[in-house]
């Protein structure tokens, strides 16, 4: 399995609305969340205004400046999943949604992929000199905990959040 994190370009423009359309499919009949969030926020149908728009460039109304990657498997050339780092954390941020969202796409879940994505996103941190890591996830997300903890996450304490979920924030040192 030879797994890398690549930047979005052309080439996978169809392959990246498959996923999406997926995801939204599931999320419609499961209820479940759309996360990163960064995939979801403009239409891939227009793909051009959706590749310049995809990543915030300079901080505004409470957004700060973000990376976002796409899980490939380099041996089937298939787009598995995303994560977006944000580059600095707002007392927002802090709170809820910390440094890394991330996501597989549904038919390719409980395969380990979220593990290995955490792993290279936080090789991306350390590039960007982000040393202490903030993941948050729900509760009842075993599966985002799990690959959290396989990455040294520790669990730092739970809230309630926005949504009135039950929410885990756990730190990684790289």
């Amino acid at each position: 399995m030879a797994l890398k994190l690549i930047k979005l370009t052309k080439e996978y423009e169809e392959q990246l609305g498959e996923m999406i359309d997926e995801w939204k499919a599931d999320q419609e009949r499961n209820h479940t969340n759309r996360s990163p969030w960064a995939i979801f926020k403009n239409d891939y149908h227009d793909f051009d205004f959706y590749l310049e728009h995809l990543e915030i460039k300079e901080p505004s109304a409470g957004r700060v400046p973000d990376s976002v990657f796409f899980l490939l498997d380099e041996d089937r050339d298939r787009l598995l999943g995303a994560v977006n780092i944000r580059h600095y954390l707002t007392d927002s941020l802090l709170q809820e949604g910390g440094h890394i969202g991330d996501g597989i796409r549904p038919s390719e879940r409980r395969k380990g992929y979220a593990t290995e994505m955490i792993h290279l996103a936080l090789a991306e941190c350390k590039k960007l000199g982000i040393d202490q890591v903030l993941m948050t996830c729900d509760k009842d997300n075993i599966g985002s905990a799990r690959s959290i903890v396989k990455n040294g996450g520790v669990l730092e304490n739970e809230f309630v959040n926005s949504n009135g979920d039950v929410e885990q924030r756990y730190w990684i040192s790289i």
